[in-house]
């Protein structure tokens, strides 16, 4: 039966298939027509099942009316104009009729679950990261940090100046991402932002576009949206550490429309190497500009009191002339200092912009004023190539310094480039090349030599020898069969095979790693607490310490040690002599250099262990990991290999090892217990061929039963024997050598005859004695923990050389035992790889997972070795001590720099070593330096050896 229907309230696509939806859903419905321009819906159906008023009652509960309103059809709809602006969209979603008709209730209630699925939506507090730059010193960190502690909503800040980033962890509902980005803007600095643009598709009005904007600035991560309806694209910005492109892309689909990214748009993980690149382009730019109006500035300045300049033009010599070049100079290249310093002054703050601004303003209103106006005698001194030698100095020290903080970065860039740009599937047994956002689970990815593997997977066809050294910094390729798993961005070397994909975009394990890297190199270590303290009162502490200098040179010291009578200073005022003396102190005086110690050494130490498969997640681990004195090691899977291994075969007199190995392995063919695929694996390792047991038997906890050739063949202990009569006495001693060697040894009998023995053990790792060996060496002590009994435990510490064992614990033991060892004053390193092991892994000071362990692990610990090679342990705490080395030595000497640089400035040698003086000029040659060595000493650990 065929009925058509009136449906009033449609007003977009999406009205369009929610009608359709609804009707389909009903039982009997053979097939729905919804025409959208007439209103109507043409229905097929069985009316034994269901009925017309069935139908009208499906479209009434899904938000629209089978009658006509008397209202509505009074009314005329207006017409939605199209849009030039992009803003007009969202003032046509509130204006216009056909909003108020389309029901989006429902509609937003779905979206906003499906939103929760895909971003993990949470309430409460969230967390963004936001890329900040124009930061030059640690103070423009710490007024970020001020600033945006003060607004309403902020829970905590944390800037890294280095790396250029800002962890904001705030409350949703009291304060916006956009929000936060404007604070820090608003005082001077850029926030770089990740941005998409996406095509849309199935818009029909304006509303369609407020319903898109609303559920993505609902979704976790995305900072602000803007559809544009008549071009029917979204321009979104988002924090690409909180949601991929992919999830915002499923976000708009969740809701019934199209969406897809710009191919040219989606290269956004690399606006950090664009930000930075930009800065060093500004401020070489500005050292260009700078050095062709200083020269001429500093040549003719000088030519007025040195006679052997008498080849410089007298043009230059002109104080109109110098005066109109030293404002070219401070109105570019300087202007970043008074630009920097107005902001800062706004929201009271203040960064290393204002020592700047103040100690070459100063000197460009002294030359202006004895420029322009007669101040007598004394005051006749112009200092306009102080102003053009203070600026040269200073920006050429902010370009060399952009760029050696680039350089620390790279660790993570290089990490971004590693990742594979398109992916090939199949689809219907074709193979298509797309993008590898849009690859997802489940898809069967073909590789060819030579390709990246695109995403993690599991290999299903085919074989290929893998160079993972990017991800494990193992140089050897790793053979690969069907079973085994792959890792994205890895490299295919020979053969040719398909895998099925496990963990696609932001689950990747490059993904995770590039998270883990970013999150260590944004917390901030213990030690800079040293830094920031000193930072956030050094800017005030060196005014207070210029306006002293001022003070003591205007009122005594100028007097008291004939400064008016030197023929160098050719009789300068105490005025202009004092006022130097400050602003030679204001100059020298840097807290970058503390600012940049700690950052940049953590920056460098976590890419070089990132480089060699370590995964350090924060600061604090790599700070305290060089503190610990004790390790403890899992057992299974961390010091063994976690999969038992054939290691013995014993035949007793009369009969061959081979043949003894043949019919216990031929016996166990069928078993899937770990022992006996051990046991299987063994046979065809030594090349022994197998032939079908039948009746096979598995007696739980005692071993196996199973005949070849009519012949009753059993495996197991001594129970099993002992239950079937069958004697063993001449196994028995060398039986319990094999238990006292940490192995599981199993008993063969053919028949009622017991005619060997085979063997079975969890093998050590190729490195853990090594490691072991070294850790001793390094004054560490090594414990051992496991569920093992005593024996099997003790053999196995006793082969790896470790001398203390914690053998039989429960899993849920093993943090009391950790536990324990910490009363003891001991600083705990827990190695692991299991689930059982994350609360001990949690309890200990320094936990760390080796990397083909569980999830779990991998985030219960602050450490992860990729490789899963306990050598990595040592190698992680080589590289802790390296950094805090590093660390100490940065903080070392920018203390020293101030300390010492500072008095010299103030004018502390000249009454002691025949009046010498540090002019303003050469101060902030060496305000330049101090930064610049401290960034290059932290570099130097990129040619240092960890393993």
């Amino acid at each position: 039966m065929e009925i058509t229907i009136g449906v009033y309230g449609m007003t977009c696509g999406h009205c369009q298939k929610r009608v359709a939806d609804a009707i389909s859903s009903l039982e009997g419905v053979g097939s729905v027509d919804v025409n959208l321009e007439a209103g109507s819906a043409t229905v097929i159906f069985d009316p034994e099942k269901v009925s017309p008023d069935d139908i009208k009652e499906a479209v009434q509960k899904a938000g629209y009316s089978t009658e006509p309103e008397a209202e509505a059809e009074e009314e005329t709809p207006a017409e939605i104009p199209e849009p030039a602006r992009e803003e007009e969209v969202e003032e046509a979603s509130q204006t216009c009729p056909l909003t108020e008709a389309c029901p989006l209730g429902p509609m937003a209630e779905e979206a906003e679950k499906e939103v929760s699925r895909i971003s993990g939506q949470k309430t409460g507090a969230k967390e963004i990261t936001l890329g900040v730059s124009g930061m030059t010193c640690s103070a423009c960190a710490l007024n970020i940090e001020k600033v945006l502690k003060k607004k309403e909503g902020v829970d905590s800040v944390a800037v890294n100046l280095e790396l250029g980033r800002a962890k904001v962890s705030f409350e949703p509902s009291m304060i916006s991402p956009k929000e936060i980005g404007e604070a820090i803007e608003s005082i001077g600095y850029k926030v770089e932002k990740d941005k998409v643009t996406l095509n849309l598709q199935g818009m029909s009005c304006a509303s369609c576009a407020a319903n898109i904007e609303k559920i993505l600035n609902k979704t976790d991560g995305v900072i602000s949206v803007s559809v544009n309806f008549p071009l029917e694209k979204a321009f979104v910005e988002f924090d690409s550490s909180r949601i991929s492109v992919r999830e915002i892309i499923a976000a708009v689909q969740g809701i019934g429309y199209g969406a897809s990214a710009q191919a040219e748009t989606v290269e956004y993980e690399d606006r950090e190497q664009v930000s930075r690149e930009a800065e060093i382009r500004r401020q070489k730019n500005n050292l260009i500009v700078a050095l062709l109006l200083g020269i001429p500035i500093s040549l003719g300045n000088m030519s007025m009191m040195l006679p052997f300049l008498s080849f410089v033009p007298p043009i230059f010599s002109n104080p109109m002339v110098l005066f109109v070049l030293s404002t070219l100079v401070l109105l570019f290249p300087g202007r970043q200092f008074f630009v920097g310093t107005f902001k800062g002054f706004k929201h009271g703050v203040t960064d290393m912009n204002l020592l700047i601004a103040a100690g070459t303003g100063s000197a460009y209103l002294i030359s202006v004023a004895s420029t322009f106006l007669d101040l007598g005698p004394g005051y006749n001194s112009l200092y306009y190539d102080t102003v053009a030698f203070l600026i040269i100095f200073i920006v050429f020290g902010r370009y060399l310094e952009a760029r050696a903080r680039g350089r620390t970065s790279e660790a993570i860039r290089k990490l971004m480039g590693l990742r594979a740009k398109t992916s090939r599937i199949l689809v219907d047994g074709e193979e298509k090349e797309v993008t590898v956002e849009e690859v997802v689970v489940g898809d069967i990815v073909v590789v060819r030599p030579g390709e990246k593997i695109p995403v993690d997977g599991i290999v299903v066809e085919g074989s290929s020898a893998i160079d993972e050294s990017m991800i494990t910094g193992e140089s050897i390729p790793v053979e690969k069969g069907t079973g085994d798993t792959v890792i994205g961005a890895t490299l295919n070397k020979t053969g040719s095979f398909r895998f099925r994909a496990t963990k696609v975009g932001a689950d990747t394990a490059l993904a995770q790693i590039i998270r883990l890297v970013e999150a260590a190199q944004t917390s901030k270590a213990p030690i800079q607490r040293i830094a920031d303290v000193f930072a956030g009162n050094f800017i005030v502490a060196v005014h207070i310490i210029a306006l002293l200098a001022f003070f003591f040179w205007f009122f005594i010291g100028y007097w008291r040690y004939g400064v008016g009578e030197s023929a160098d200073l050719g009789g300068i005022s105490p005025f202009l002599f004092s006022l130097l003396i400050a602003i030679t102190v204001l100059v020298i005086s840097c807290p970058c250099a503390v600012g940049l110690a700690t950052p940049a050494a953590i920056m460098v130490g976590t890419g070089k262990g990132a480089e060699n498969g370590i995964l350090i997640k924060g600061g604090e681990a790599l700070e305290q990991a060089h503190k610990l004195n004790t390790i403890v090691f899992d057992k299974t899977g961390t010091l063994t290999e976690g999969t038992p291994k054939l290691t013995d075969v014993f035949a007793v007199s009369g009969r061959e090892e081979n043949e003894v190995l043949f019919i216990a392995a031929t016996a166990e063919k069928g078993s899937e217990h770990p022992l006996g695929e051990a046991i299987v694996r063994g046979a065809e390792d030594r090349k022994i061929s197998l032939t079908e047991a039948k009746n096979f038997r598995s007696i739980p906890g005692k071993g196996i039963e199973a005949y070849i050739e009519n012949q009753k063949i059993l495996l197991g202990t001594r129970k099993l024997m002992e239950e079937s009569s069958i004697p063993f006495e001449g196994l028995e001693a060398e039986m319990r050598t094999f238990e006292e060697h940490g192995k599981t040894a199993m008993l063969v009998a053919s028949g009622d005859e017991a005619i060997g023995l085979v063997a079975v053990a969890d093998t050590l790792k190729e490195n853990s004695k090594e490691a072991v060996e070294t850790l001793k060496k390094m004054g560490i002590e090594v414990v051992m923990i496991t569920g093992d009994n005593a024996i099997t435990a003790g053999a196995i510490a006793d082969e790896v050389g470790i001398p203390r064992v914690l053998a039989e614990v429960l899993p849920e033991d093993k943090a009391n035992e950790i536990k324990k060892l910490q009363v003891e004053g001991k600083l705990v390193g827990m190695v692991g790889d299991g689930i059982n092991d994350a609360p001990a892994l949690i309890q200990s000071d320094v936990g760390i997972a080796m990397g083909a362990g569980t999830d779990v692990a991998m985030e219960s610990a602050k450490i992860v070795l990729i490789k899963n090679d306990p050598k990595d342990v040592v190698a992680a705490l080589k590289l802790s001590r390296l950094t805090i080395n590093k660390i100490k030595q940065n903080l070392t000497w920018a203390f020293g720099y101030n300390t010492i640089g500072i008095p010299i400035a103030a004018g502390i040698l000249y009454p002691i070593f025949d009046q010498i003086l540090i002019t303003p000029a050469l101060a902030a040659a060496f305000m330049a330096l101090s930064s610049v060595s401290v960034t290059t000493n932290s570099l130097l650990m990129k040619r240092s050896r960890i393993k």
